[in-house]
């Protein structure tokens, strides 16, 4: 058994500059954990792969293609691949998100 303590994991750097930390990673999937802090964003950008998205804790704004939907915790949200999206913190609390990729990406995300 593995038992990752998702605190200790030192976050990555990544295009966005937000808090990213890789906690899963096999041949088959990838699992990331984002906090944005207040006023915090992702940029736009596109994927390879299939995601999906569980908010962990606090309000966010997802926008995927041209929908736009304010996502709260416990929301799982769905993500086709190649579809331009991001995530923004517009609330005066800590958003968080667990981020699936599936399959594991080959190719780099791009930004937009």
């Amino acid at each position: 058994m593995k038992i990752t303590d998702v605190k200790k994991v030192q976050p990555g750097p990544n295009p966005h500059h937000v808090d990213a930390r890789k906690i899963y990673e096999s041949p088959h999937a990838m699992a990331v954990v984002i906090t944005l802090q207040p006023g915090e964003s992702l940029k736009k950008h596109i994927t390879p792969v299939d995601v999906f998205f569980y908010t962990l804790e606090g309000t966010g704004v997802v926008e995927i293609g041209n929908e736009k939907q304010t996502v709260e915790r416990d929301m799982l949200v769905e993500s086709p691949a190649r579809i331009p999206h991001r995530w923004m913190n517009e609330s005066t609390t800590v958003f968080r998100v667990l981020v699936i990729k599936v399959p594991k990406p080959t190719e780099e995300t791009k930004l937009l």
